[in-house]
């Protein structure tokens, strides 16, 4: 399971010029699923992301999480984390998990988020999606449960 992180100070996401899912400040996350990925992924990532001290405190540092700040989650899933590009010009999909895998575990990964008391918006798995955000700082990260 593959997420890039990327605090905003606001975002939203819209399908055919309609917004699906809006925040305010908070954390914009792009998610992948691989087919080995399970709940134990899920956890670590949930955990890691929504405890990340990067938001700053008011002496200005990185120093507090999303939960710190009460801030909110707009969460993409995005199948492309797990291109592969070694070979030629087009990218390769065969690592990302099948659909219906990936769809069970993207629900599973907001409900996640959701139990921890975080408000999360989503765009729609599978959907093609037009993503604005305000990135601040900019700060993005990667986190990757195979990885870590």
């Amino acid at each position: 399971m593959k997420v890039v992180v990327q605090r905003s100070l606001a975002a939203s996401v819209a399908i055919s010029g309609q917004t699906v899912g809006e925040i305010s400040k908070g954390l914009v996350v792009f998610v992948g699923f691989t087919h080995e990925d399970t709940s134990a992924d899920i956890n670590y990532v949930v955990q890691k992301m929504i405890n990340l001290r990067i938001f700053e405190d008011e002496e200005g540092k990185m120093n507090q999480s999303l939960i710190d700040v009460t801030g909110e989650l707009l969460s993409i899933s995005q199948f492309t984390l797990f291109a592969n590009t070694k070979k030629g010009r087009r990218p390769s999909f065969t690592a990302a998990a099948a659909p219906d895998i990936a769809l069970t575990l993207y629900k599973e990964f907001n409900e996640s988020i959701r139990a921890e008391g975080v408000v999360v918006a989503t765009g729609e798995f599978g959907a093609d999606m037009q993503v604005s955000l305000v990135n601040d700082g900019p700060i993005t990260i990667t986190i990757d449960s195979k990885n870590p």
